[in-house]
């Protein structure tokens, strides 16, 4: 199969090219329910949503990550459980529900309804086994170089063990990235697309879950947001988009970072 490259086409159609275990890391955004069907020009239910996870699993290398940012729609004021299901359905297929991460809107949109308005979508991290890679994003800690006393108290090492440590802990100069992330979402007269998602978030998972060389996949590419992130971070990669109008609109956009 040819890599960095754009397949225009339905992602089971391309994933259907793919030998077992070939992706290392696939970082998308299916459509919501129904609140992504484009006009009506897709056909979006739990029988294609599950055979879409079913083959990305088949596809991932043990050791690779998908990160899935989905939201649900909401009717008859109620939201409909659909990423949940998907989370679980994942599970069933045998990935690992590594970790629920939070997409939080700088700029959500403001709606009118008996609820506090939507800020946020899910981030689900599925891995195969236990990631091979984790190279995690980092953000300064505010009390750097202090120090805090931890005499007598007990402090959990990992989830198999405690110890006690006595004395002053000087705090590190950083820390991890928490799992909300809160981002301005993208512009769609940017782009053309009607639901782009931030490329900072695209990025971070990037580097993140994946190393230089390894190959990025995104199975609904859209304006190809993954596909340019993977490039400016020296990844391969691989987009299935089955809009033709958005095809060039992400070659575009390779061009110009190539």
């Amino acid at each position: 199969m040819e890599i960095n490259k754009i397949y225009n086409e339905d992602c089971l159609d391309t994933m259907a090219k793919m030998p077992d275990g070939f992706v290392d890391l696939t970082v998308t955004s299916p459509p919501y329910d129904n609140l992504r069907t484009y006009n009506g020009s897709i056909v979006w239910n739990e029988s294609i949503w599950k055979a879409i996870i079913k083959e990305l699993y088949r596809v991932t290398k043990k050791g690779g990550v998908v990160v899935w940012v989905v939201g649900d729609a909401t009717i008859k004021g109620s939201e409909t459980g659909t990423s949940f299901k998907q989370a679980l359905y994942a599970i069933d297929c045998g990935f690992n529900l590594h970790d629920t991460m939070i997409y939080a809107k700088n700029n959500p949109i403001p709606l009118t309804h008996n609820r506090y308005e939507q800020q946020f979508e899910y981030m689900f991290v599925w891995s195969k086994w236990k990631p091979e890679n984790f190279n995690a994003i980092k953000q300064p800690c505010k009390t750097a170089g202090s120090k805090n006393n931890h005499k007598s108290e007990k402090h959990y090492e990992n989830s198999h063990s405690m110890r006690k440590r006595d004395g002053d802990v000087v705090v590190k100069a950083e820390k991890y990235l928490y799992n909300i992330w809160f981002l301005t979402t993208g512009t769609s007269d940017k782009v053309k697309h009607n639901a782009p998602f931030p490329e900072q978030l695209a990025n971070d998972h990037i580097l993140s879950w994946s190393n230089e060389g390894d190959l990025v996949y995104d199975p609904f590419m859209g304006s190809g947001t993954t596909v340019k992130m993977a490039i400016l971070n020296r990844r391969n990669w691989v987009g299935s988009e089955i809009f033709n109008e958005y095809c060039e609109i992400a070659k575009k956009r390779i061009n110009e970072n190539l």
